[in-house]
């Protein structure tokens, strides 16, 4: 700080000067305490002076309302709320989250750098704090069939760059704790800076090995106790409550019967859809929910604001003192917890203020590429032996890999698989390079009757995946994908009942939020009376299906992944 600044400054925070701005009679959260101090809060030039009693040129009475640091979503993938950066941003930071940490390897697994970049420009200007983790795994594994590679190489031109703050999460735990020359080559380029974890379920001595590689966080945890595993072991805990996968009730749970000291816990979404957001909140659903679970406002508040603060290094945040920069969520009271007004860097963020959309290089929007998809090739065959099938499990991400006998019908002398109420049938066709791979697999839990789901969003490589009862309603889906360049598409009956067009890299629509939720509030609905159970995301869930990073069975294009084991089944019944 200059030091003509600092004493004009200086002269304000001891009162000698009037603020810039003050709000008045609030109760302040000071998140390094987890009090709540009755006072004003002075601000100049979209930082902190002081807080206590104060006079400004400009004052909001506050009311005794209370005064939070804006929230900070300790990981999170913008690609997947399908709106484009800077709209989720605007939507998200009206419900007080005033920092995203995001990681763009969405993008980076069609696009390489060019998606970075991509996200990158479209937050410059954002009303909030974007910060970019480089992507770490693209591809996520050695599986994985995606449109580019992100080497320690392509990363060296982005250390300088004052938005990326470390390495973002690693997926390829075994080539952590194996001793990969390329993976240790980017843990290794990071090793002054934070970098990001993703261990479901690892053992211990995998883990402790994992940690030793310079991991520092997580996301994962989905129980209490693998969450006290990792912070035993130093990482710090994400608590995820997404569109797909939540976390947060389970660990939350745990944290309050054992009274567990939570300085080593923060708040994510990871994945959640706009119509989510819009509809129960970001961050600050997290926040209700937990102090609806028994846990002290006071933690929730430092779990959503310093602690992400001071795990990633963003001194300047997470606090209203001194020196810190302006963001504020101003809340009604402590029991109820609703948003009132945000804050950022002192200007107030207007609801539902329309945007500009900034357009979308044209190579963007031409990505997906398939060859040799016939509907002839999803049909599969039987040999009358058990079947590994994918066990899908609600309100999760994770499956199990189970053995069973499942149906079949005889055509022309063959057997072959014949989806029902409890089996369906699933396939994942890569969309990248015209390889033609498709792999063929058999999924229950997921529940559709009379037509099929496709998506171009599946974690992480993001070719077309595709469910259904009948060969017909998938085939129709595909070619519906093939046609909009991604995107999700619902097909009953042998004709498509809605499509929502993502034709940013098959990942995001550039159409507006308003298109996209009304498209959403069509299909999601006809999803689950079509048979998909409650407990699962349509769409979201189904986008998980082909990430072979995740336990314990995926379907890839190259087939059947058995995740524990590393190996690869060319059919269910190998």
């Amino acid at each position: 700080m200059e030091l003509e600044m600092y004493r004009r400054y200086s002269q304000m925070a001891r009162g000698i000067e009037k603020a810039e701005l003050v709000f008045k009679n609030g109760r302040v959260f000071s998140s390094g305490t987890g009090e709540f101090i009755d006072g004003d809060v002075a601000v100049a030039d979209g930082i902190v002076i002081g807080v206590g009693t104060y006079e400004g040129e400009t004052e909001i009475d506050l009311e005794g309302k209370v005064i939070c640091p804006g929230f900070i979503d300790s990981h999170l993938h913008l690609e997947s709320t399908l709106v484009t950066p800077g709209e989720l941003v605007r939507q998200a930071a009206q419900c007080g989250t005033t920092t995203f940490i995001v990681d763009p390897h969405e993008s980076a697994n069609v696009s390489g750098t060019d998606g970075i970049d991509y996200i990158l420009d479209q937050t410059e200007d954002a009303p909030a704090n974007v910060y970019v983790m480089m992507p770490s795994c693209v591809p996520a594994t050695h599986v994985d069939d995606n449109g580019c590679i992100l080497t320690a190489g392509k990363m060296k031109g982005y250390l300088e760059h004052p938005r990326i703050l470390g390495l973002g999460e690693v997926m390829d735990a075994p080539s952590v704790i194996n001793g990969s020359v390329a993976m240790h080559e980017k843990l290794q380029l990071f090793q002054d800076r934070v970098k990001d974890g993703h261990a479901p379920f690892l053992a211990s001595g995998d883990l402790a090995a994992y940690v030793l590689g310079g991991i520092d966080t997580d996301h994962e945890c989905v129980d209490y106790e693998y969450a006290m595993a990792e912070a035993r072991n130093g990482m710090q805990v994400l608590i995820r409550e997404g569109s797909a996968a939540r976390n947060l009730d389970a660990i939350v749970k745990g944290i309050v019967e054992h009274h567990t000291d939570t300085s080593g816990f923060c708040f994510c979404t990871d994945d959640k859809h706009i119509e989510e957001i819009r509809k129960e909140g970001h961050i600050n659903y997290n926040v209700k929910r937990a102090v609806q679970l028994g846990l002290p406002v006071e933690k929730a508040l430092q779990m959503a604001t310093i602690q992400p603060a001071r795990c990633y290094g963003l001194y300047r945040l997470g606090m209203i003192a001194p020196g810190r920069q302006a963001d504020f969520v101003i809340l009604d009271n402590v029991a109820d917890l609703n948003v009132v007004d945000v804050y950022h860097c002192g200007k107030k963020i207007i609801k539902d203020e329309k945007a500009e959309l900034k357009p979308c290089p044209p190579y963007l929007k031409n990505t997906v590429h398939v060859s040799g998809f016939s509907e002839e090739r999803l049909k599969l065959k039987h040999p009358g032996t058990k079947a590994r099938v994918i066990q899908m499990l609600e309100k999760q991400i994770v499956t199990r890999d189970v053995l069973e006998e499942v149906p079949w019908i005889e055509s022309d002398g063959e057997k072959y698989f014949a989806p029902d109420g409890e089996y369906q049938k699933i396939a994942v066709i890569e969309r990248h390079k015209n390889t033609g791979k498709m792999g063929v697999g058999i999924i229950k839990g997921y529940g559709i009757r009379g037509g099929a789901i496709a998506s171009s969003v599946s974690h992480d490589s993001h070719n077309i995946i595709v469910v259904g009862d009948n060969d017909r309603d998938m085939a129709v889906a595909v070619k519906e994908m093939m046609r909009t360049q991604g995107g999700y598409t619902l097909v009953c009956n042998g004709e498509i009942y809605g499509t929502l067009p993502l034709p940013v890299m098959g990942l995001m629509s550039d159409a507006g939020y308003e298109s996209v939720n009304e498209a959403l509030a069509k299909m999601i609905p006809k999803a689950h009376e079509m048979g998909v159970k409650e407990g699962f995301d349509p769409f979201i869930t189904l986008s998980f299906m082909a990430l072979p990073v995740i336990p314990e069975i995926r379907i890839t294009p190259r087939g059947i992944y058995l995740v524990n084991e590393d190996r690869m089944l060319r059919t269910p019944f190998s």
